[in-house]
This record gives C-alpha cells, sequence and structure tokens, in this order.
C-alpha cells in the first residue's frame, strides 16, 4: 500500500509540473501580447546598436520574416555591411579572413518563431524544475526537450517576461520590455558563450513589426 501511495504521489507531482509548466509558458504568450498577435506576426525590422568586446560598437539592422528568412546589417564606417543572412536556400555570413560574404552549406536556420510558442505541436517536452534567481529576480525555470536538444527558460515570477534563455552553445539574456503594437518586446538582448567570441550586447532603439520588405532583401 505505502509503495502504491509513493508511485501515486510521484505520477502526480510529475502531472503537476507538467501542467505548471504548460501554464507558466501560456501566462507568458498570454502577457506579452496573446498567441493570435504572435501568429500574426509575419516580419520584424530591429534597429539599434550592438557592442562587440569592450569599445567595439556599431548600428545594426535585423530583419527576419516567416517563415526562418533572415539578414543582419552592420553600418562600418559609414557603409552598410551584411554579415549573415539566410535567403531560403542558402545560408550566408561573412568571412572575416576574405572579408566578403561566403555561403555555407551546413547552415542550419532559426524559425522565425521561439521554441515555446506551440511547443507541443512542435513536439517538445516541457518540465518545470523550480523557481531559480536571474540577478535580484526569482524566475520560474522551465525546460523544454526536443529528441536531444535541452533549452532552459527562465520566466519572470511577477510579469511572466522571458528574462534568460540557455541553449547548448549561448546563453540570451533579454530585458527592457516594450510594447511594439500588441506585442511585448525586449530592447535589450545580450548574449554569452563559453568560447567568449560572439559575445555581444545589442541596444534596441526601434522596433517594426509586419513591414513589407522589397523581394531581394533576403538574397544572398
Amino acid at each position: 500500500m505505502k509503495k502504491l501511495l509513493l508511485v501515486l504521489v510521484l505520477v502526480f507531482s510529475q502531472l503537476s509540473f507538467a501542467q505548471t509548466a504548460k501554464e507558466i509558458i501560456d501566462k507568458n504568450i498570454e502577457l506579452s501580447g496573446g498567441l493570435t498577435s504572435w501568429k500574426l506576426l509575419n516580419s520584424v525590422l530591429l534597429q539599434g546598436k550592438v557592442i562587440l568586446g569592450i569599445k567595439d560598437e556599431y548600428p545594426i539592422k535585423i530583419y527576419q520574416q516567416r517563415p526562418n528568412l533572415t539578414k543582419t546589417v552592420l553600418t562600418i564606417n559609414g557603409k552598410e555591411t551584411a554579415i549573415e543572412g539566410y535567403d531560403g536556400n542558402k545560408g550566408y555570413a561573412m568571412n572575416y579572413a576574405t572579408n566578403k560574404l561566403q555561403v555555407y552549406p551546413d547552415y542550419v536556420s532559426e524559425s522565425f518563431d521561439n521554441d515555446f510558442i506551440d511547443w507541443e505541436n512542435k513536439g517538445f517536452e516541457a518540465k518545470y524544475l523550480g523557481k531559480e534567481k536571474v540577478g535580484e529576480i526569482y524566475c520560474h525555470k522551465v525546460e523544454l526537450t526536443k529528441n536531444v536538444n535541452k533549452n532552459l527558460y527562465y520566466f519572470d515570477t511577477k510579469t511572466y517576461m522571458l528574462l534568460k534563455e540557455i541553449k547548448r552553445e549561448e546563453t540570451l539574456s533579454y530585458s527592457d520590455y516594450k510594447k511594439v503594437g500588441n506585442l511585448l518586446m525586449p530592447f535589450r538582448i545580450e548574449s554569452s558563450s563559453s568560447k567568449k567570441d560572439g559575445d555581444f550586447v545589442m541596444l534596441l532603439n526601434k522596433v517594426e513589426i509586419n513591414k513589407v520588405f522589397p523581394t531581394n532583401i533576403f538574397k544572398f
């Protein structure tokens, strides 16, 4: 009887955690604009500046469009220079040894939506891992798993906004949320990794949504 009770406790505990993880994700989507508004988002143009290392600072524009089109442009010495992108067929990035854009056959494009939009339909499993501090803010810690890939997400326990995301090779921090249309978006994004070669801080001053981009904007 004791063993049966223990098994039932464990089962209900796991169900409770799974439900809690789903509730936290649902709350984030709801409070950041709602699922309908996120699904109606078809394109975004991010503008601001990016800080690389200690002193290197450049104006930046990032174009993104469903389903996975993207292009990042830096202004260097007064000239706009594409440094990375995916045009639907080819992934390309700057080869700094030759100072030219180069096609990378193994380039992996990222989905326009984040993982926790429709996470169940994408085949993810969600697990609630309790509360943990990010800086001085208590966060709900949620793990999304698909096959061997695991990502950790930290949601502010008060606002339910995403403050931190840990991927396999990169940690992203989000802050300074502002309203863009019906959506709440972070205007400060910080990236760090163990290699430290791609670390950056991006400070946005303008975000435009559902713009119609020129048809060739993403082309290599």
